[in-house]
């Protein structure tokens, strides 16, 4: 078991150690519990049962398990067991397996191996025997709290299973006793089931009342705190446990969504660039190193905004990516993991659309999968700081998103990326834009023949019109467009920032060096204040995804030996040897390309509150006019 940044891997070795005992668990045992006070015998004509009124919840009585044969009695007439029956018995072996296992990692994390070595010796005393107690008690809680979390997690089944077992009589004296209880509750509750889907609809409604009767039991426990931050995976079984989490484990549903190719994408050339650059960015990332040489290397865009006006592409760009990196993890073989955040997980009540927030993102973030998560619409979503009129909980949003994008406890993997798409980012909080490492302009068709070429493309083929004097799809060759899109950003567009570059060449002459840029940059600063040292980060990141401009090759994808299941510094070596030098032209288009979206959003902002403000004022004089005209027929 390795420990690596809060994440404690489960491997099988461990696991298999546990074995006979667990063998010895589901075959026969026999256990001491509680005794029933219900009487076995109903009472005539009525559907209870004779409740003794002597009070007998002291006395224990024995009570042979034998979960195999339980199992097995669903269908008496075949000797041998149906799928449904041997995936609940091995899944009730192997979860006492994980639960020993989780129950070794518990007591190194504590001080519980060391004082069941020293007591093995000599018997603990005074209170150190009171600590070792209370931990062995914690450690069989943890062991049940596993056992039920990996039945709920594993076994398979649609919604919510409509039987309520009976709580387990709970035992928390070792882990093999607390195991001993749980499958002695397991055994009574699938008894009689008369078919294979109830059986396991039993066995997980008994998953589920032994995690809320825990759930409520564990506050009795001292000891449990070190467990509660604890991340425990089992990669073989996608079972994963994040510290007590009422639902731990819960599988991800299957990605449900239209892809797109990018040959369906017409215009927004860069944007589908640097979108098929990224998927193959993803794609680098080690699992066992849990890093990315991309983020090494320099050039992995870990956050971007795409801005545009509506219909120009924005979510058939969301799809093109999704549809990519889906495809990419199901030749490596990797878990692929795509979230939206949206406006319906806003909340009325106070702090909880942070949490579902802060939620989305670790569930994009996570280490063990590739992850891709959009917050579409995202000036909807994330109020300005400024804004009064925005809900608590949008503010709670733009809290949560700074914090996670490049906050202090940010760890950049590279494993994930976070796009966030708006059609009015001047709407969108300066410091959480200035999050986003790249800019995207999603403005669509531009050209005749883009406009020609989709047209085409989206009548489909019913039809006999000819097409004319075009060569179908040419314009939009990725390598021609793309060098087309970024020669044309070097000179600025954006009215204000040509005024900035027209009075620096007059004043200092062509860019050619270091400090010219440098200069340069700080004419910007000048004449807009937005322009900070988080600006210049984010240029140079995209200089350098610029200079990684290295198209890795369609072959390393094809399968997953090639490139993808590579060491670690096998695939840096590959990716470095690919890499191009940093050239002026390029570091002038990456400051115009950025600084002309920063004059957009401030151009667009004041336009914006000019407009508002003219509004106000043809309203107030109208007013004036209706006012005088009342006052004149007597109606004022």
């Amino acid at each position: 078991m390795s420990l690596n940044t809060g994440l404690t891997t489960l491997h099988e070795d461990d696991i298999a150690r546990h074995q006979a005992v667990a063998q010895g668990l589901v075959t026969r045992r026999i256990i001491l519990e509680a005794d029933d006070p219900a009487s076995s015998t109903p009472l005539a004509g009525t559907g209870r049962r004779f409740v003794s009124t002597v009070s007998t919840g002291g006395q224990r009585r024995t009570r042979d398990v034998e979960l195999i044969k339980t199992i097995q009695s669903v269908h008496t007439g075949d000797p041998l067991m149906s799928l449904a029956q041997h995936a609940l018995l091995y899944r009730a072996r192997r979860a006492s397996q994980v639960a020993l296992a989780v129950a070794d990692v518990f007591a190194r994390q504590t001080d519980l191996e060391s004082l069941q070595s020293r007591n093995a010796s000599a018997p603990l005393a005074g209170e150190e025997a009171g600590r070792f107690k209370a931990l062995l008690s914690a450690s069989a809680y943890v062991a049940a709290f596993t056992f039920a979390a990996y039945l709920s997690s594993t076994l398979t089944g649609e919604g919510e299973p409509v039987e309520d077992g009976a709580e387990p009589d709970f035992l928390f004296d070792t882990p093999q006793d607390a195991l001993k209880s749980m499958i002695s509750a397991l055994d009574k509750t699938i008894a009689g089931a008369p078919d294979d889907p109830a059986l396991t609809s039993r066995a997980r409604a008994f998953a589920r009342v032994a995690i809320e009767g825990l759930i409520g039991r564990k506050a009795r426990f001292t000891g449990l705190a070190a467990f509660e931050n604890a991340h425990i995976r089992l990669d073989q079984d996608d079972f994963t446990l994040n510290g007590f989490d009422v639902a731990p484990g819960a599988k991800r549903k299957p990605l449900v969504m239209t892809f797109k190719k990018p040959e369906e994408i017409i215009g927004n050339h860069i944007a589908k660039y640097q979108a098929l650059k990224l998927a193959k960015m993803l794609m680098a990332y080690d699992f066992d190193r849990q890093m990315n040489p991309f983020v090494e290397l320099g050039g992995f865009l870990f956050t971007f905004i795409g801005d545009g006006m509506p219909g120009t592409g924005k979510t058939i760009l969301i799809q093109m990516l999704a549809g990519m990196l889906n495809d990419y993890c199901e030749v490596a073989g990797y878990a692929f993991h795509y979230e939206n955040f949206g406006v319906d997980q806003i909340s009325s009540y106070q702090g909880k659309s942070g949490q579902n927030c802060k939620e989305f993102v670790n569930n994009v973030i996570h280490p063990r999968a590739i992850g891709f998560g959009t917050i579409d619409d995202v000036d909807q979503v994330a109020a300005k700081r400024s804004d009064d009129r925005a809900s608590a909980g949008q503010h709670e949003v733009t809290a949560v998103l700074m914090e996670s994008f490049a906050g202090a406890s940010t760890v950049v993997r590279g494993n994930c990326t976070f796009g966030m798409f708006s059609n009015y980012p001047e709407n969108v909080d300066d410091a959480l834009r200035q999050r986003a490492g790249a800019r995207w302009l999603v403005d669509g068709p531009q050209t005749e023949a883009d406009y020609i070429d989709i047209f085409a493309m989206l009548v489909g083929k019913n039809h006999k019109i000819p097409l004319g004097e075009h060569a179908l799809f040419a314009g939009q060759e990725i390598k021609k467009a793309v060098s087309q899109s970024y020669e044309a950003h070097s000179r600025p567009k954006e009215e204000g920032l040509v005024a900035v570059w027209e009075h620096f060449e007059k004043a200092r002459g062509a860019i050619t060096t270091l400090a010219d840029v440098g200069a340069y940059l700080h004419e910007i600063k000048l004449a807009e204040p937005r322009f900070t040292g988080r600006a210049i980060k984010n240029i140079t990141d995209a200089i350098k995804m610029r200079a990684m401009d290295v198209e890795l090759p369609d072959d390393w994808f094809r399968d997953a030996a090639s490139f993808m299941h590579r060491p670690y510094d096998e695939k840096k070596a590959m990716i470095e040897e690919l890499r191009g030098p940093v050239t002026l032209p390029m570091v002038l288009q990456e400051i115009n390309r950025y600084a002309d979206s920063e004059f957009r959003y401030t151009d667009k902002s004041d336009d914006a509150a000019v407009n508002d403000i003219i509004r106000r004022e043809r309203q107030r004089e109208r007013a004036v006019r209706e006012i005088e005209e009342m006052k004149r027929d007597g109606r004022w």
